[in-house]
């Protein structure tokens, strides 16, 4: 369950959508989900009741036992090495060594531009950041020379609870060459299919599938978590009107978000002009016909699974992308609940191919 707070504060406060988050959380590891996570985001309704997903994901850990916890993405741009090292391995003691990181370069201009952050310097102090995260879990006495950071001798405190370190994911939400160095560097992928065409999603995994091969990886070692919102109801029209409607309006948050993209977003982000436009040219029955939301009675959806495993592959994980923006409590459990009894059986969960 990806917990992605796309909420306008005049539907919900930040504490009922925190409250609602701890509750649904709590009922994804009684039912069996393989993962909780959530995203770093500022300021917009756009994922902004979420500025730092390590505390919400602290308390998740405190109130289950099996779940994974995962960060889907912190960004290593806005935050110094140690401290966001630091931060991770505190997290990964706190659930027991069930941590899951994962890091994104984040895209939104406005939030570069109020860390003063040059969007032009975001590869850099991406790929920078997580080879300090890696360095301060694995090594004693680092001396870091980098192009943003300079630090050490240190030696981090907390050491990770998982040795070497926690499963580091990368996000990418565009591009091959991203996919292909996480596939070079043994990092595990995650991917957004409602920006990209499935064609081009093709070309990402497969440039990542043969990275991970080419650098002489464990074959069958990677995972790779594709991100989908869901809608579920016992009845069919009722899930497909009740995710229009909410589809809808999650996108036009988005694409508020990605409005000063139009602009162009500099040379680190090619193509990243066009982010826009797709958002504000949104068509949801071209997007649910293209198995890019889901949604429908239990049969549907194990029919879209399906679809998606056979264009994708059968080494994807399904990360289920939940709003606590537009549900109710009762609605959102009940859904999990039904997806839980009659989805997920057909598609197994952690081990095999997981849906989460």
């Amino acid at each position: 369950m990806n917990f992605f707070p796309v909420v306008d504060p005049a539907e919900r406060s930040a504490t009922e959508c925190y409250d609602l988050v701890l509750e649904l959380g709590e009922l994804a590891d009684e039912l069996g989900y393989e993962h909780v996570q959530t995203v770093e985001h500022y300021f917009s309704p756009y994922g902004g009741y979420c500025p730092d997903p390590v505390t919400l994901l602290t308390a998740l850990a405190a109130r289950t036992r099996r779940v994974r916890i995962v960060t889907g993405a912190v960004i290593p741009a806005f935050t110094h090495p140690v401290k966001l090292a630091g931060k991770l391995a505190m997290l990964d003691h706190l659930s027991h060594g069930r941590l899951d990181v994962g890091f994104g370069r984040g895209f939104l201009p406005t939030e570069f531009a109020a860390f003063q952050v040059p969007m032009e310097e975001s590869r850099a102090r991406f790929a920078e950041g997580v080879e300090a995260c890696r360095r301060l879990w694995t090594e004693e006495d680092v001396v870091f020379e980098g192009r943003f950071h300079r630090f050490g001798p240190v030696t981090l405190l907390p050491r990770p609870y998982q040795r070497p370190h926690p499963p580091v994911f990368v996000a990418s939400a565009t591009s091959a060459d991203s996919c292909a160095a996480a596939g070079t560097a043994g990092h595990h992928l995650q991917v957004v299919p409602s920006v990209t065409s499935a064609e081009q999603l093709r070309g990402m995994l497969a440039a990542y599938r043969a990275a991970w091969t080419r650098a002489g990886h464990a074959p069958g070692g990677h995972r790779i978590q594709i991100k989908y919102t869901v809608y579920l109801a016992e009845r069919h029209a009722e899930a497909v009107e009740w995710a229009e409607r909410w589809e809808r309006g999650y996108v036009a948050h988005m694409a508020r978000a990605v409005a000063p993209l139009a602009g162009g977003a500099g040379a680190d982000y090619p193509g990243y002009e066009k982010f826009a436009e797709k958002a504000a040219g949104y068509d949801f029955a071209t997007a649910l016909k293209a198995d890019k939301v889901l949604a429908g009675d239990p049969d549907a959806v194990r029919e879209q699974i399906a679809r998606i495993r056979d264009t994708f592959g059968t080494d994807i994980d399904l990360s289920l992308q939940f709003s606590p923006g537009a549900l109710s409590r009762d609605r959102a459990a009940t859904a999990m609940r039904l997806f839980a009894r009659e989805v997920m059986p057909a598609f197994g969960r952690a081990g095999d191919t997981a849906v989460s």
